[in-house]
């Protein structure tokens, strides 16, 4: 699971207008999996909303898009795109908390703000792991489980039959 912050924006605006009020965020990992924060004001809102969320196997990434709502609806004011490499990119300790900020861009492409984010990776309990994960997890980043006394990190490598073995590196 990742935890993204939608932290806040800066310098929103709605043809050449600085945004007043009304701003809110939607973000997306696909079509059908999305979350909202609530509604902010001014050019330059504060969120401060946290969302967990799992991203699908086949995600590109996650997009995050800044909308008003108005007296005729909701309007785009500008979207960024935050690709999966950026949010799981190496090795990231759970508790690594990373600050980032994206340009957005309008529907014509043009430059439309600022949205600051934080992500952090974080590791299902035990409890909410079947048990062979949790016992393959805990016997790979146990302190003391290998000769030198850190920490062993594994990749998946799937073989035909569906199963898998860990590749050590």
């Amino acid at each position: 699971m990742e935890e993204i912050g939608v932290l806040s924006g800066e310098d929103l605006r709605i043809y050449r207008r600085s945004v007043k009020k009304n701003a809110f965020v939607v973000v997306r990992t696909d079509t059908n999996n999305f979350q909202t924060t609530e509604i902010d004001g001014g050019s330059d809102p504060s969120w401060n909303e946290k969302f967990l969320l799992g991203l699908p196997s086949h995600a590109h990434g996650v997009t995050l898009e800044v909308h008003c709502k108005t007296a005729f609806g909701n309007i785009i004011v500008g979207a960024a795109s935050v690709p999966v490499s950026d949010i799981v990119g190496g090795y990231v300790p759970e508790t690594h908390l990373r600050f980032l900020s994206y340009r957005l861009k309008d529907s014509r492409g043009g430059r439309n703000g600022i949205i600051n984010i934080s992500v952090r990776m974080k590791v299902p309990a035990a409890e909410e792991c079947p048990h062979w994960a949790a016992a393959e997890y805990s016997s790979l980043v146990a302190p003391g489980k290998n000769d030198f006394g850190g920490v062993v990190s594994g990749v998946p490598v799937w073989k035909s039959q569906g199963s898998y073995r860990r590749k050590f590196l």
